[in-house]
């Protein structure tokens, strides 16, 4: 009978540890479009001299609709429009960018913590790691945003943006 009692035990025993391991290791999947939602609203940032970006993201169903320009002095240099649209099948944000440029650009776009962020080109979607250029965004509060631009695993460049209320 005590025999039955300690292999009863163990099994417990082992049931138990075996399904705290796998609590442990199974990692929560990020709601990517609540998380998007701290970006909404108006944006601005210093770019360089005398240059100021502003950023305006809208909410469109599980998207964002951005209309974004650059003033230098007073006067516009470059303006654009985004459309970020979420995708289920693969988790991440697609975005499409204009501006007078005649061609567009695509990024993928994916939160990777609850404050942090990457962009890469489509093109580099399969292989994100080999992805030569892109940017990674921090939260660093609900009134504050940082994106630091990598090329060839370098960072480049940090820009910071507060939120216009």
């Amino acid at each position: 009978m005590k025999k039955h009692y300690l292999t009863i035990t163990i099994a417990v025993f082992l049931l138990i540890c075996l399904n705290e391991l796998q609590a442990q290791t199974t990692q929560t999947k990020l709601n990517q479009v609540e998380l998007m939602k701290q970006l909404e609203g108006s944006w601005t940032g210093e770019m360089g001299k005398d240059t100021i970006s502003n950023w305006n993201f809208k909410p469109v169903g599980t998207g964002e609709d951005c209309y974004w320009w650059n003033v230098t002095k007073g006067k516009t240099i470059i303006e654009g429009k985004q459309l970020w649209g979420y995708v289920k099948g693969i988790d991440k944000y697609i975005v499409a960018v204009t501006t007078e440029k005649p061609d567009i650009e695509i990024n993928a776009v994916w939160f990777i913590s609850k404050y942090k962020y990457v962009s890469i080109p489509f093109s580099d979607i399969s292989n994100p790691e080999k992805a030569s250029f892109k940017v990674e965004g921090n939260i660093k509060s609900p009134d504050i945003v940082t994106e630091t631009t990598i090329v060839n695993d370098k960072p480049v460049i940090t820009y910071s943006w507060k939120r216009v209320k």
